[in-house]
């Protein structure tokens, strides 16, 4: 009788013993989930405490006038008028057009050619990849203090190479026919080794049996980019000429440290005129209207880019 029960009983005991794993199974499932969760809400603080809660604060600093210190006032569109006003304002957004402009032709255009070298050589390659970085990784406050020294119109580099080639130097940052020009030189130089990479990168993505193929139906080198290079990497092209466009509209650095917004105002930029009315005119609403136009400017053209490309890609 007990040998009976005790038969009886041993499938009840091994019938519990599936039940701890699966608990510790959820146990580690639920901790897995918790840290997923705990690494999320860190990086939704960081975007809010850094990234959202500034376009809030701008958002509404361009519709109020305030010191920081005493009661903010509510002054509806005034700042905006104020901004608009200003004989600077039309200079500003000219020149910001004008920059981006050249910068598309030289900070856009180059580092997809450079790429196209780069992934055509066989020796090399490394060193050459670390030379066109090296610049991204210098400080931009360094790279353009150097570049002043460059542009110098005495000891200057570019004008002694000038004078070796027997042709007159020239006042790079001094003439307003040659200043915008000399900061579209200094941002290329800083920012194409990130492009290059990133091209470099989409190239190497590019079937070998393409070029083959475009190679046995005689193609030759600008064939073989034009009908095999371009296409393959057109989604990668595409992103880039929107971040370049919003990158550059936004250009600071150069005309801060290298010409003051001069000569005559034809350096100034928007984000610079935005830096002169907040910490020069101690205009923060001013400066703010300036950032929300700015933001309007570069989402009306984002939406606008990204709604023609998508129907073009169809």
């Amino acid at each position: 009788m007990t040998t009976t029960i005790l038969r009886k009983a041993a499938p009840r005991r091994s019938s519990s013993h599936p039940a701890g794993p699966r608990r510790s199974a959820s146990r580690r499932s639920v901790r897995r989930g918790l840290s997923a969760y705990g690494f999320l809400c860190g990086a939704l603080i960081c975007f809010a405490v850094f990234s959202w809660y500034p376009i809030v604060r701008e958002a509404l600093l361009g519709f109020q006038k305030t010191n920081f210190v005493g009661r903010s006032e509510w002054v509806g569109l005034d700042n905006f008028r104020r901004v608009a006003d200003d004989p600077a304002f039309g200079s500003a957004w000219l020149n910001t057009l004008e920059f981006t402009g050249l910068a598309l032709l030289c900070g856009y255009v180059l580092p997809f050619l450079t790429a196209i070298v780069l992934n055509e050589l066989r020796h090399a390659r490394a060193y050459l990849r670390f030379v066109v970085y090296l610049p991204v990784m210098l400080p931009p406050a360094v790279a353009v203090l150097l570049f002043k020294w460059f542009y110098d119109p005495g000891p200057g580099l570019f004008n002694q190479v000038l004078h070796l080639a027997h042709l007159p130097g020239l006042n790079w940052l001094d003439s307003t026919s040659t200043a915008l020009l000399s900061l579209v030189i200094v941002s290329t130089w800083m920012n194409m080794g990130s492009g290059t990479l990133i091209y470099l990168a989409a190239l190497q993505s590019v079937q070998s049996e393409l070029y083959e193929a475009a190679e046995l139906d005689g193609a030759g080198l600008f064939r073989r980019i034009w009908h095999v290079t371009i296409p393959q990497t057109r989604l990668i092209l595409l992103v880039m000429l929107l971040l370049q466009v919003i990158a550059t509209m936004q250009v600071f650095v150069e005309p801060y440290l290298l010409t003051g917004g001069g000569p005559q105002d034809a350096t100034v930029s928007v984000v610079y005129l935005m830096y002169l009315y907040a910490f020069r005119f101690n205009s923060y609403g001013g400066g703010s209207a300036l950032g929300l136009m700015l933001m309007l400017v570069l989402m009306v053209f984002s939406a606008v880019y990204l709604r023609v490309t998508r129907d073009g890609g169809r």
